[in-house]
């Protein structure tokens, strides 16, 4: 690296995390480690030379790319997605059995087998954030079948779901568990907040809405005797609100309002009392069915085609904006605008490959807060908040 004056500073944030997880660096293009422990990171640099080129959208970044020059912004995020370009692009990625998701760029819009017969498969856009109960958050899609089954997989007959939502990372690269063996400590699906759709088997068409907590609580809102029938366009959307810890969920039929009678709506999920969530990624969900419990004769499976289109994710502010370096007698600060319910440490590097603490953790506080490096080298250096949920 060419040594230059340490009285040039550059901010550097993290971009969007790249899949599959790596070693921890602020290397752009690169994913962090701490994305696994529900932390995002941002780094700073105290150095010179040429800036990075400005402009990256913040929450394609995680927490951007700014010099001191430029601000993040503070306000709630908003992703579309209307696939008419390839989603690759912006971030998508495909895990598990790959073929079962495909971009149509005739028909700009993703293309989505479910088969249960097949491991866990998702298709998954990480959000730059982590969500939990202290925060408002929504997500919406279209999702038209164009078929579908259950009783498939051969000595399954009954019900199993199709499935789309937030989840943690993790369990993208987590073989070991199963959406059929309900709470399990072992199997048990965790840190998820899905729109789920079982075909009738017996016990009638379902949408539901399901929330698994961090240790694999499961929580549920069916709505009995509703079709997603084939053909037809249905807008799905779940909206979270953290003052009374409700999630709502509504649907539309072709444009007009789809639900239980008498007013066409679907029955809302308190999350009153009940055990957390950590979700950082947007996914269209294939479960396996080759772990279930219970007696085989309640074994389900699915089969199904359809298309996902015109996602939009609405989202809080990132945990770190407006992130400004400064160097002063004896030290290097960091300031930035905090959020209440996440924790902040300064971390320094000497090579991008080994970081130390260079404070304590802090509390976030909704406002202005400076870490500080009382002990800062001689040498040029690189500065990084680390963002953990408590």
């Amino acid at each position: 690296m060419k040594p230059i004056s340490p009285k040039t500073i550059h901010a550097v944030g993290v971009e969007r995390p790249t899949w599959p997880f790596s070693a921890p660096t602020c290397r752009r293009g690169e994913r962090t480690a701490a994305y696994r422990k529900f932390e995002r990171v941002s780094c700073a640099r105290l150095s010179g030379g040429s800036p990075v080129p400005p402009g990256l959208d913040w929450i394609a970044l995680g927490f951007g790319l700014l010099l001191l020059t430029a601000a993040l912004p503070v306000g709630a995020a908003v992703i579309h997605e209307n696939f008419t370009t390839d989603p690759a692009s912006r971030g998508w990625r495909a895990f598990g059995h790959t073929p079962l998701f495909q971009w149509s760029a005739a028909q700009q819009n993703l293309a989505v087998t479910w088969d249960s017969s097949h491991s866990n498969s998702f298709f998954a856009l990480p959000l730059g954030t982590v969500l939990n109960m202290a925060d408002d958050f929504s997500f919406a899609f279209d999702l038209r079948l164009a078929d579908i089954r259950v009783g498939s997989t051969p000595n399954k007959p009954k019900e199993f779901q199709i499935a789309v939502g937030l989840l943690n990372s993790t369990n993208v690269a987590w073989t070991n568990y199963y959406a059929g063996t309900g709470v399990n400590a072992r199997y048990g699906i965790r840190s998820a907040v899905e729109f789920n759709y079982f075909p009738d088997a017996g016990f009638g068409n379902t949408f539901s809405t399901i929330v698994a907590s961090t240790n694999n609580n499961i929580y549920y809102a069916h709505n009995v005797g509703l079709q997603l029938t084939p053909g037809d366009t249905f807008r799905i959307s779940l909206a979270y609100t953290a003052s009374n810890q409700l999630l709502r969920t509504a649907a539309t039929r072709n444009g007009a309002p789809f639900g239980l009678p008498p007013a066409s709506t679907l029955r809302n999920l308190s999350m009153a009392g009940q055990t957390d969530f950590r979700v950082d990624t947007f996914a269209v969900v294939n479960y396996s069915d080759a772990l279930q419990f219970g007696s085989p004769l309640y074994h389900g499976s699915i089969l199904a085609h359809g298309v996902v289109d015109n996602v939009t994710l609405n989202l809080p502010s990132p945990p770190v904006a407006n992130l400004r370096l400064t160097r002063v007698t004896g030290a290097t600060e960091l300031r930035f605008e905090s959020r209440t319910n996440w924790n902040y440490r300064l971390e320094r590097s000497l090579n991008l490959a080994i970081w130390d603490a260079a404070g304590a953790t802090i509390a976030g506080n909704g406002s202005t807060l400076l870490l500080r490096d009382n002990t800062p080298p001689a040498t040029p250096a690189f500065y990084r908040i680390r963002a953990e949920r408590p």
